[in-house]
C-alpha cells in the first residue's frame, strides 16, 4: 500500500502495516520556501497557499534572506486569501507554519536541513549553485520558475515523499518499495570457513551465547 493522504489514510496504513507492505507513514503536506528579494512576494504567497489549501494540518514555511520579505509576503497572502475558494482550509494551515528572516544563506541552509521538509523550494539568486548544500528534503525545486505545483501534477519528480522531519533520514517512494530483498550465503568447504570460526566464537562468547559458539566450532577443522 503506497501513496500519501490525510490523517485517516495514514492511520489506515499504520493499522494494516503488519499485514501488507507500506511505503511510509506520510503526514500532512509541507512546503519550505527559501527566498530573497529577487522573488516576488505574490509568487511566494501563491506557492505557500497551494500547499496550505491541501489540508488544515499542512505546514507552509518561509525562510527569508531579506528582512522585509516576510511582511510583504504576509500582505500578499491576505490579498490572495480574499477570493481563494479554499481560504478556510488555507488559513488554518498557515497557523501551523511560520516565516522568519535569517542572517544569511548559511543560516538558511542550517535551519532548512534541521527541519527536513517534504518539499523545498529555492527562490533566491544563483540558487542552483547552492542547492548541493541543502541535504535534507523530500523533493527539491530550484529557481523562481520551478513551482512545487508542477511537481504535484505534471513535471515528473516523485510526489510521494517523507514528511514530519523524516526526510532527514529517508527518501521518497522508489522502485525499492516494490521489491523484497533476500540474503543468502554459501560456504563450500570447511577450509573456506576457517577464517570465520574464531571471530564468530569470540563474539558469541562475549555476548554470553555459548550455543552460538558451539555451533561455529562444529565447523572448525
Amino acid at each position: 500500500m503506497v501513496g500519501p493522504g490525510n490523517r485517516w489514510v495514514t492511520a489506515a496504513k499504520k493499522i494494516v502495516s503488519g499485514l501488507v507492505a507500506i511505503d511510509m507513514l506520510a503526514g500532512p503536506s509541507e512546503l519550505l520556501v527559501v527566498a530573497d528579494d529577487s522573488a516576488a512576494p505574490e509568487t511566494i504567497a501563491a506557492d505557500l497557499l497551494a500547499q496550505a489549501e491541501h489540508d488544515p494540518d499542512a505546514i507552509p514555511i518561509l525562510i527569508s534572506l531579506d528582512a522585509t520579505l516576510p511582511e510583504r509576503v504576509d500582505v500578499a497572502l491576505e490579498e490572495q486569501l480574499r477570493d481563494l475558494p479554499t481560504a478556510e482550509t488555507a488559513r488554518a494551515a498557515l497557523q501551523n507554519g511560520f516565516s522568519v528572516a535569517v542572517s544569511g544563506l548559511e543560516e538558511a541552509i542550517s535551519l532548512t536541513n534541521s527541519i527536513g521538509p517534504e518539499h523545498l523550494q529555492l527562490m533566491f539568486e544563483d540558487a542552483e549553485s547552492a542547492m548541493s548544500s541543502f541535504t535534507h528534503f523530500g523533493g527539491l525545486f530550484v529557481g523562481h520558475v520551478s513551482a512545487e505545483v508542477f511537481g504535484d501534477y505534471c513535471a515528473g519528480p516523485n510526489h510521494v515523499l517523507p514528511t514530519g522531519g523524516t526526510a532527514r533520514l529517508s527518501g521518497g517512494l522508489s522502485v525499492m518499495h516494490f521489491l523484497k530483498l533476500h540474503t543468502w550465503m554459501i560456504i563450500d568447504t570447511l577450509q573456506d570457513a576457517q577464517g570465520l570460526v574464531d571471530d564468530a566464537v569470540n563474539m558469541a562468547r562475549h555476548e554470553g551465547l555459548e550455543g552460538h559458539a558451539r555451533a561455529a566450532l562444529r565447523r572448525k577443522k
